[in-house]
């Protein structure tokens, strides 16, 4: 296996994400048409060892409600959910509604509308999101991503595709505190530790939860707050190398960008991004909710479990909303 440990003598900075990127990238790996990036590593079998987790029968959501009182606020660049509804059961018990439509008079209906933006809640980044000096996964253009949406790495690539075994890591169980710091970065020896506390050994083509006890936080003070774009815990640059000997198809975290904040490259935003999503094409995931998944595992003893959590098949989308769900 190609050595992808990292040793940095000096700050990271631009030519740290670039060396990295370079030393994990999977472009081509699957071929120059690629749009799969790490689901690659989910096999059919994956799944069949997956589905032989199930014993309790337990199901937990993952997925934070969608609605108006959401993570999101005016600094963060995004809006939360807009739930309208278009008719209602007043309209048939206002005086006089059933002399108004008589043909509605014995069934009647309501009905509603959403408007939000993809990544707004619990959501799949797909590989059209992220662009490092013009290209996308695989050596795309960004120019592919247009008003129209994305013409490749669009999110209905991972439509059929996200079932698998899953893998919590508890990193505050792990490592004896309630919450990680904001600003905190998780390496790799994190990871592991987390994997020895509980158990676990993470695989090609796991799903791996990571869970950092910040929406935790966030609901214990009884505000949002910062949570969108504030200062977080969050993947490192020494958890990349971790994630791609591990060869996991997705990640996801119940944090709002994954990666630490403040990042740790003051002249690159977001560095952990750039070398998943367009390097690496690992499919990422933000803003789960871990707590009840936690609370479970911890009763019952195990920290793996049937995962699904397909996108929407938005045409040309970018990411997607999702109700993730563990079956224990």
């Amino acid at each position: 296996m190609t050595d992808t440990s990292t040793t940095h003598t000096s700050a990271p900075n631009i030519d740290t994400v670039r060396e990295l990127g370079q030393r994990i990238s999977n472009w081509r790996r699957w071929g120059e048409h690629d749009q799969l990036g790490t689901l690659n590593h989910l096999r059919p079998e994956h799944r069949v060892a997956a589905s032989r987790l199930v014993s309790s029968g337990e199901v937990i959501s993952l997925s934070l409600p969608l609605g108006s009182q959401g993570p999101q606020h005016r600094d963060s660049g995004r809006i939360n959910p807009v739930h309208l509804m278009t008719v209602t059961g007043r309209d048939f018990t206002s005086p006089g509604s059933a002399e108004r439509d008589v043909q509605r008079r014995y069934l009647q209906n309501a009905d509603d509308m959403l408007f939000l933006p993809t990544q707004s809640g619990t959501q799949w980044d797909g590989l059209a999101h992220v662009f490092f000096e013009q290209q996308m996964y695989n050596g795309y253009s960004a120019a592919h991503v247009s008003s129209n949406g994305a013409r490749r790495n669009a999110i209905t690539s991972a439509a059929d595709r996200m079932v698998a075994r899953g893998v919590l890591l508890d990193l505050p169980a792990a490592l004896g505190c309630d919450a990680l710091e904001p600003g905190r970065a998780i390496t790799g020896a994190d990871l592991d530790r987390a994997c020895g506390e509980s158990g676990v050994e993470v695989g090609p083509g796991d799903v791996v939860l990571v869970r950092t006890g910040a929406l935790a936080r966030a609901r214990k003070r009884g505000q949002w707050a910062d949570y969108a774009g504030g200062p977080a815990p969050g993947l490192g640059l020494d958890s990349v190398p971790w994630i791609a000997e591990h060869e996991i198809a997705a990640l996801a975290t119940d944090t709002w960008d994954v990666e630490v904040r403040p990042a740790q490259t003051p002249d690159v935003a977001q560095p952990v991004h750039i070398l998943l999503i367009v390097m690496m094409g690992l499919w990422i995931g933000e803003m789960f909710d871990l707590e009840q998944l936690a609370e479970t595992c911890a009763r019952l003893g195990r920290y793996e479990f049937l995962f699904t959590a397909p996108p929407l098949v938005i045409t040309g989308g970018i990411g997607s909303p999702i109700n993730p769900l563990a079956v224990l």
